[in-house]
């Protein structure tokens, strides 16, 4: 008989009196209609309950059963090429079921449990399996091999194993005895609580990058994998668009992207553009190395809180079987917004902003959880954590943004001025930073040279010095300024446009391989130091100018094909004939 009932409702916010059979933590069902609901703190008197669902029509009296367990999602085959909600509810499922509005209660199981899986084991009986082993592989989707891997807190003697064959998800596929005697059946899948992070056996620096193909990033603000990233950015200054870029093109081989309280019609747009992609690497469309969770703002606010941790956990799983994942979380201003939310209905004190106190430990704690690591199976995996931060009005002294910064290795700042202006990718180069050279220069003077680093720091050093160039121009006119001068703000506007600013509607830009990027900063730098030279002869840099050559840098992001790397020689030719010609 289950005595529990609600006594009070505020929002998403239930309270259950003199309760004294749940947990901290626990996952719970309330009302007649089992809305799924989370315990998120307990006294003698009053048991409060966070509902992930629309309390609309709940009333005192009505009952909640606890289930005894945390909040936890299910870990299978069938998690790839799927769209979840925030509590990893199948919104193809749901569709199907109820229409296109998700009904309260619905109650779906979040992975496909009648569909056949081609299995292959991979043990024998009398084996010795620990946690994070893998006991079998079956083909996901055609291109991601899934392992299903010993649950982490479980150990024992392989006593019985299935034959190679067709296997639904909760089919016993083997058994192990541990060391207690008592024995275990080994499925198709595994639960696990989204708030615990999932152990690895050793923590790896960061010291390779993600590749990402934009050049802004790859060259002066690099990511590694496993590594954290912040894209801050106003309303309009592009954080969807360019996580869509990296979530097509960055080398990592499996996407999660969370849409956690963005627009409706933002998602519908992901949804579309990855269902026709397809992936460079596979020739395979992109939804076969994707997962989407989609909490959009018209979704219950509790669960946009749950999704960003439903998203890692997912994240996690996934680096276990010794796969490298990026996962997108659009925008972690929104998941803020909703622990404010719910702060402010459990009545706590607020600190900054009306955030709750907090909000760093939570951001902290949620970015903690990427990294490069050696997994218990063996492999090497990574989970790299990019999450998009929507300051209002582009300030980035508000606390979301200032809390992200201080964990987060790379900082992607957008800049109102350069999306208004066209400049996408608009990442501010005086204002963004990466804490990652340290570690990925070894990874690049190995594979592209002591030159590609040479260049960065040269490419840098001129922006930078146009950067004050521009606060005299501003003033007085860039007539006043010597000809070496006017150099540099003509060589910077080639790096602006010509380097930094990227087309991703165009074949040959929307990916760029990091040989053509270094080949693109060398020509660049060269025309700038043979260009120098002259000018220190006292020839006018008008002359250079005339020449066209700046102009024709600017556009060889497109005239010279990612495929054709020999024509850069021809560029570099061109510029030594032409201003050797001044010198006559």
């Amino acid at each position: 008989m289950n005595n529990n009932v609600i006594y009070g409702i505020n929002g998403p916010v239930v309270t259950v009196k003199n309760a004294d059979s749940f947990e901290m933590m626990e996952m719970v069902h309330v009302g007649a209609q089992n809305l799924v609901g989370e315990v998120i703190g307990i006294t003698d008197a009053i048991t409060t309950i966070q509902v992930y669902e629309e309390t609309t029509g709940l009333k005192p009296g009505d009952p909640v059963t606890g289930t005894g367990a945390p909040m936890n999602v299910l870990l299978g085959p069938g998690i790839i090429d799927n769209i979840f909600d925030g509590i990893e509810r199948p919104l193809k499922a749901i569709e199907k079921q109820s229409g296109a509005f998700i009904s309260r209660g619905a109650s779906v199981s979040p992975l496909d449990e009648n569909r056949l899986w081609a299995v292959t084991m991979k043990v024998k009986v009398g084996d010795k399996l620990s946690g994070g082993q893998i006991y079998a592989t079956l083909p996901e989707t055609p291109i991601i091999e899934h392992r299903l891997m010993v649950h982490p807190d479980l150990s024992g003697v392989v006593k019985k194993v299935a034959p190679d064959g067709e296997y639904k998800l909760f089919d016993t596929i083997a058994v192990i005895e541990d060391d207690l005697g008592e024995q275990h059946e080994l499925t198709l899948c595994q639960q696990w609580p989204i708030r615990t992070a999932r152990p690895v056996e050793n923590r790896l620096t960061p010291s390779i990058p993600l590749i990402t193909g934009q050049r802004v990033m790859d060259t002066l603000f690099p990511i590694a994998k496993g590594g954290t990233a912040a894209i801050p950015g106003g309303f309009g200054t592009g954080k969807t668009m360019n996580q869509h870029q990296l979530a097509k093109w960055c080398d990592a081989d499996i996407i999660i992207y969370v849409g956690c309280g963005e627009r409706g019609n933002e998602m519908s747009q992901v949804l579309n553009e990855f269902s026709e992609l397809i992936d460079p690497k596979s020739n395979r469309p992109m939804t076969d190395r994707t997962v989407l969770i989609a909490n959009t703002s018209n979704m219950p606010v509790a669960a946009r809180e749950a999704s960003i941790y439903t998203g890692i956990t997912l994240a996690e799983y996934y680096r276990d079987m010794g796969y490298h994942v990026a996962m997108m979380a659009d925008s972690t201003s929104r998941w803020a917004e909703a622990l404010r939310e719910i702060s402010g209905r459990l009545e706590e004190m607020p600190a900054e902003e009306g955030f709750p106190a907090y909000l760093p430990s939570r951001l902290a704690e949620f970015y903690e959880r990427g990294g490069r690591a050696d997994v218990l199976c063996g492999a090497e995996g990574s989970v790299t954590l990019i999450g998009a931060v929507s300051p209002q009005g582009s300030d980035f002294s508000e606390p979301v943004t200032q809390n992200t910064k201080r964990f987060t290795r790379v900082f992607w700042a957008l800049d109102k001025a350069l999306a208004y202006a066209r400049h996408y990718p608009a990442i501010n180069w005086i204002n963004s930073y990466s804490e990652y050279f340290n570690d990925l220069d070894p990874w690049f003077r190995e594979n592209l040279g002591e030159d590609f680093i040479e260049y960065r720091n040269r490419i840098s050093a001129l922006l930078q010095e146009e950067s004050s160039l521009m606060e005299i121009v501003k003033l007085i006119g860039s007539d006043v300024l010597p000809d070496d001068q006017k150099l540099v703000i003509e060589t910077a506007r080639v790096i602006r446009v010509g380097f930094l600013q990227q087309n991703a509607f165009h074949a040959e830009d929307t990916y760029v391989p990091l040989e053509k990027q270094k080949l693109m900063m060398k020509v660049i730098l060269h025309l700038h130091a043979k260009a120098k030279e002259i000018v220190a002869l006292e020839i006018p840099i008008s002359k250079i100018t005339a020449l066209g050559l700046f102009d024709k840098l600017t556009k060889m992001k497109y005239d010279i094909p990612n495929s054709r790397l020999d024509m850069f020689d021809d560029y570099i030719k061109e510029i030594d004939e032409k201003l050797g010609e001044l010198l006559q």
